[in-house]
């Protein structure tokens, strides 16, 4: 007799039972969403990530107002705006915020989700991997919510490739309501707090935005969820407009805003990490000199009128200061040397490209100072390896090994390279090989500065690396004089046109490169193009962009057999602008 005489076709767990008794386990042929889900995740945007494991943050007895400010808006989850965004300039201290929050609310179990973009990571500079590492985040707080997450990936594994806003509804948004609705999730005490830092490091103006109008539409126009946003970023194009209020903005009344360069005064912060850093670094010195009324009074002042409230500055100083080679009050000194007088009177990111300059400087003749180091330029080399960082020359980045040899020189050779620039540049050990296998620049000013570096030395004529690293050289033009719609960025473009940047091009493709290992005559041709229409349209600068489109039309009817076009519809975009 059977125990259910008129059942047929249910499910048990994962098992399913049909009237001819026979047994079928499903999961033998069902993919595993949450598998699919761990494979898009990156892991390297995690707060607590080993990508990550020297992250900035705030200092004992620092930052300690904004803080709290920070802290009490997450903790109150009947306020009635539920997005932070703090902007502020280069260097001002936000990654180092979001990651003290990140941990504060980890602490208080308060913590969803974190995401920190960064430029120079591939796995983190895009919107490839935002929602499924939100959403993954999300599902470890909670079992029903995980096994709903994995669901729906199960329904549709191409879920991953569609828009941003469908990703953030499928993946965060229909599961979390679901559970709530069955009563497995109690949204009154979920970890709520949803942190994105560096967003104005995300590749492209229009991803920034795409994800900005994600969360207002997906995130804070549902009110039934119990999400608290907190973003940080520069105020770039995409958080600035969103921002504004006049013409106000779609999120100015939606946003709670913080312009952490205006609000919050680091002066008094900064001078407390120098004076505690530099007095800890003098006690650990074998220096007799740094042990007893070093640093004085007057030093720490010259430094804290040189940072103007920016902590990258003060972060740097302590990363040089506190390098093994040489005194740490020789270094200190050396320092103090670079700095201007009445540097509180200076924009401060000209101070701090001057301490790169400074630091780079002496660098490189230590580097080039040796026998075995004669004939190579210093700095470029160091901008190869920048490229590479950057991923400029392929969409991925090489390692470290490889990319030695690419450029010719032995094995390790960048151990020697950077082993002055510890105060700039971190690299990552394979503890299996006991190696180097990954670089990057502690802060995205000093990639900037490289930059602009670069574009100096091409507006000076001045000789690259080699002649296959021009075609890097457009990458950098391109990344940085079209990619970054800034005011500072804007003024780059129109000085490098009145500069002849453009002729200084046209003369190294015509006297200086091989044609035939030229490789990027398609990036050349977008970065022309871009240049003549931002030239025209956004900047309204109608003279300079004739004279880009001049140079535009020598080199398509030049070299258009090598790969030098565009688009058809960019070919009328432009024919339309000068019609």
């Amino acid at each position: 007799m059977s125990m259910f005489p008129n059942a047929q076709n249910f499910r048990v767990d994962n098992m399913q039972l049909h009237s001819s008794q026979h047994v079928h386990n499903t999961r033998d042929n069902r993919i595993d969403g949450w598998k699919m889900l761990l494979d898009n995740v990156a892991s390297n945007a995690l707060h607590n990530s080993r990508a990550r494991f020297d992250a900035p943050k705030c200092d004992e007895d620092t930052r300690v107002e904004v803080t709290k400010e920070l802290v009490d808006w997450i903790q109150d989850r009947e306020a009635p705006q539920r997005l932070l965004c703090m902007t502020g300039a280069a260097g001002a201290g936000k990654s180092a915020l979001q990651q003290t929050i990140a941990g504060k609310c980890s602490t208080s179990n308060t913590l969803g989700s974190a995401f920190f973009f960064s430029a120079g990571d591939p796995t983190r500079n895009n919107l490839t991997s935002i929602v499924p590492t939100i959403a993954y985040q999300l599902g470890l707080r909670n079992h029903a919510l995980r096994d709903a997450v994995a669901e729906v990936i199960e329904e549709d594994p191409l879920i991953f490739e569609r828009q941003l806003r469908v990703q953030m509804d499928t993946l965060v948004v229909a599961p979390f309501k679901r559970v709530c609705a069955n009563g497995e999730l109690d949204r009154s005490t979920f970890p709520h707090a949803i942190l994105i830092d560096g967003l104005d490091e995300c590749s492209g103006e229009e991803n920034q935005a795409e994800l900005l109008s994600t969360i207002k539409h997906c995130l804070l126009d549902d009110l039934d969820l119990p999400f608290r946003i907190f973003i940080a970023s520069r105020p770039e194009w995409a958080i600035r407009s969103a921002l504004c209020s006049e013409p106000e903005g779609y999120l100015y009344q939606l946003a709670y805003h913080i312009k952490l360069s205006d609000k919050y005064d680091a002066t008094a912060d900064i001078r407390c990490y120098l004076w505690r850093k530099l007095q800890d670094i003098g006690r650990r010195s074998h220096d007799r000199r740094a042990q007893s009324l070093w640093p004085t009074k007057e030093d720490v002042e010259k430094l804290v009128a040189a940072a103007s409230g920016q902590f990258v500055y003060a972060a740097t100083v302590i990363k040089y200061v506190s390098q093994r080679r040489g005194s740490p009050v020789d270094r200190l000194r050396a320092i103090i040397n670079w700095t201007p007088e009445g540097g509180q009177q200076t924009r401060p990111l000209e101070l701090l490209d001057n301490l790169y300059r400074n630091i780079l400087s002496t660098a490189k003749e230590l580097y080039e100072g040796v026998d075995t180091n004669r004939g190579r330029d210093f700095l470029s080399l160091v901008r190869a390896y920048q490229m590479n960082f950057d991923c400029r020359i392929l969409k991925a980045r090489i390692t470290l090994r490889y990319f030695n040899e690419i450029i010719g020189l032995e094995e390790g050779a960048h151990q020697v390279l950077f082993s002055d620039l510890q105060s700039l540049v971190v690299f990552s050990q394979d503890p299996s090989i006991g190696e180097w296998e990954d670089m990057r620049f502690y802060h995205l000013s000093f990639s900037e500065f490289l930059d602009k570096s670069c574009l100096q030395k091409l507006i000076q004529q001045e000789d690259f690396l080699h002649d296959w690293s021009f075609a890097y050289i457009i990458r950098i033009l391109y990344h940085y004089l079209n990619k970054q719609n800034t005011d500072s960025n804007n003024l780059q473009l129109i000085n490098f046109t009145r500069n002849n940047g453009w002729g200084r091009i046209d003369e190294r493709l015509s006297s200086h490169v091989d044609i035939d290992r030229f490789s990027d005559w398609d990036g050349l041709a977008h970065f022309t193009f871009n240049a003549i229409q931002r030239l025209n349209d956004d900047l309204h600068k109608h003279e300079l962009a004739v004279v880009v489109k001049s140079y535009f039309d020598k080199w398509k009817e030049r070299y258009q057999k090598y790969g030098f076009m565009v688009e058809e519809e960019e070919e009328e975009s432009i024919s339309s602008l000068f019609s």
